[in-house]
């Protein structure tokens, strides 16, 4: 195997690190549901999953911070098919800023169950909850490509954007403790949607490097 092939390999695995890291988030919010006793998949939050004290913490915690080490080989992936693009070299540290973030979110500041004292904890975990290089890599693969994945990240941002606004309303609620219906089934469909648009990217750039190999 010469070494351009195998540059290429490992390029292609480095994006396809970008869908399976999509499919453990999914798969682990999914199945971690299911095994919450009581757990509501509609109205509650992913981030109930591994709140301090909750019963699916030491399943979601690694699992979900393995996803965030697979975002950060699919940055690598994007860097490396730039090829003097700036805007995908700017995607990648973007992917690479969420990844980080996300990993310190999981293992360092989880929420409380409700019910529980407020701390510091919380305020950081929504702080950093709010991860706007999320925010920035839509915005750059909707300023970045001129094909259909341009509309594709346009749509994303926009239903992303007005799911997110609509899920602020319940925050009070949540913080107190209270009955939030709907909001999980809101969250999830913010979420499960750029996990989608991140598996878009992750294919057509793989696409682009086979056609290039080829």
């Amino acid at each position: 195997m010469s070494a351009h092939t195998a540059g290429e390999r490992v390029r292609e695995v480095l994006l396809l690190c970008g869908v399976a890291a999509a499919l453990i988030y999914v798969g682990t919010d999914i199945v971690a549901a299911v095994m919450y006793p009581g757990f509501s998949f509609t109205d509650q939050a992913v981030s109930e999953l591994f709140a301090i004290g909750a019963p699916t913490s030491r399943l979601v915690v690694p699992l979900f911070s393995l996803s965030s080490v697979l975002l950060l080989g699919f940055a690598g992936g994007i860097a490396a098919s730039s090829e003097g693009n700036h805007a995908l070299r700017l995607m990648a540290l973007m992917f690479a800023g969420s990844a980080m973030v996300a990993i310190v979110l999981w293992n360092f500041f989880p929420m409380h169950m409700r019910g529980s004292a407020r701390t510091f904890t919380d305020t950081m975990h929504l702080v950093l909850a709010s991860n706007p290089f999320v925010w920035v890599t839509l915005v750059i693969g909707a300023a970045a490509f001129s094909n259909w994945f341009r509309w594709f990240s346009i749509a994303a941002l926009i239903i992303i954007l007005g799911l997110a606004l609509f899920a602020f309303h319940y925050a009070p609620a949540l913080d107190t403790g209270q009955p939030t219906p709907g909001l999980g089934a809101t969250e999830r469909l913010s979420q499960y949607a750029y996990q989608a648009w991140q598996t878009g990217l992750a294919l057509m750039l793989l696409g682009k490097t086979k056609a290039r190999a080829g």
